[in-house]
């Protein structure tokens, strides 16, 4: 099979390579990205994102998707409850358009970034099996289907696992000791009362004895409903997710005592999917390699309890982008310049989520969570 050129190729559509090549393409320069999903419906995009003004929402704004993006949001998805084991309401606040975090569907925010690119732009169901330096910055990128393309400027985006770190980094992902498992449940107003008025309009958390429930109401009004335990890296690999009343019981097992509405988000489920937590190591960043770099999950990955990875991986799009516009002919420059913002960064919202999950998930993580809430930058 022959070989193809792209002067610059971005390995993965996810949020954060489909915003930097959106952004590429604001100042007139072309992209080409190669996804290993088939197509765009290959899947479900899952959960809603509370997209944020200091980062996702500046990066929407270069993309110029802003008023786009606010057409997407779901009103009312910034209200907030807090409860414990016993279904106790700790804190309740409701949506009032001044939270600065609107709400959007996963797969909208996807679909708004895919339909602002030029045709040609997505090459799918290409899965990445190798990638090596070629010399003088350039590099080659071979997939499973047999092609293979060579590049002078090589953008990983391809989340946790990427084939394309290699190139500049040893570092892994480790898992943090978090297990989730994930449910839905659909047209929760109507099949699920009881579940709806638990979670409410927009994010729900409920905590205690290390354990708990995270919950968004979706636009489609099914409920999303994450449940996370402490637990042993195998402890997923000895439940039979084919089994779903199988599956229900094992998770609620480390439930018993919690209060019977509590307990619906998975009993009463539809879906249920096994997750592990990874993380690479706060502060993980390499040395300059010439023609490749990193963004999004693929750089930073870290746990979801500070809500910031979509965010990130957003404005790391965007920066890498306005840093290639800015040096043009001079890709190490802008690889330079880009390195030299995200690093920083990156440690400090690695660290600021790594001290989330220790809070949420410690003794006193309900206690710890009110106080965050009450007298934490989330009430300032």
């Amino acid at each position: 099979m022959s070989t193809h050129h792209f002067p610059l190729a971005i390995i993965g559509g996810s949020l954060g390579g489909l915003t930097a090549a959106r952004v590429l393409h604001v100042h007139g320069i072309e992209s080409a990205i190669f996804e290993l999903e088939a197509s765009p419906t290959a899947r479900t995009q899952g959960g809603m994102l509370d997209i944020h003004e200091e980062n996702g929402q500046k990066a929407l704004r270069a993309a110029g998707l802003h008023d786009d993006f606010l057409k997407l949001v779901h009103d009312g998805g910034q209200a907030m409850r807090l409860l414990g084991p016993d279904g106790t309401v700790h804190m309740s606040e409701e949506d009032d358009d001044t939270g600065g975090r609107p709400e959007v569907d996963r797969g909208d925010l996807r679909d708004l970034l895919l339909n602002s690119l030029p045709d040609g732009t997505l090459h799918w169901n290409r899965k990445v099996t190798g990638a090596r330096p070629l010399g003088d910055g350039r590099h080659e990128v071979t997939f499973a289907d047999g092609s293979v393309i060579t590049t002078d400027l090589l953008i990983g985006a391809d989340g946790a696992w990427s084939r394309v770190r290699v190139l500049v980094s040893d570092a892994k992902p480790v898992y943090t000791g978090i297990s989730l498992v994930e449910t839905d449940l659909f047209e929760a107003d109507t099949r699920h009362p009881r579940s709806a008025a638990i979670v409410g309009g927009g994010f729900f958390i409920a905590l205690g004895h290390e354990r708990g429930f995270l919950a968004h109401r979706e636009t489609d009004g099914s409920l999303h409903v994450y449940t996370a335990l402490k637990a042993d890296e195998g402890w997923l690999d000895t439940i039979d997710f084919t089994d779903h009343a199988t599956a229900k019981a094992a998770v609620l097992a480390h439930f018993e005592g919690w209060d019977a509405g509590l307990r619906g988000l998975v009993a009463d489920a539809e879906t249920i999917t096994p997750r592990r937590i990874h993380a690479l190591p706060v502060g993980h960043r390499w040395d300059r390699v010439p023609g490749v770099t990193l963004l999004g999950d693929a750089a930073h990955v870290m746990s979801p309890f500070a809500g910031e990875g979509a965010n990130l991986a957003m404005l790391d799009g965007a920066d890498l982008a306005l840093a290639i516009a800015a040096h043009p002919g001079d890709a190490e420059a802008a690889l330079a310049a880009y390195e030299e913002v995200l690093f920083p960064r990156s440690e400090a919202s690695a660290a600021e989520s790594a001290a989330s999950l220790d809070m949420m998930f410690g003794e006193r993580g309900l206690e710890q969570m009110v106080e965050f809430f009450t007298t934490g930058p989330a009430a300032q």
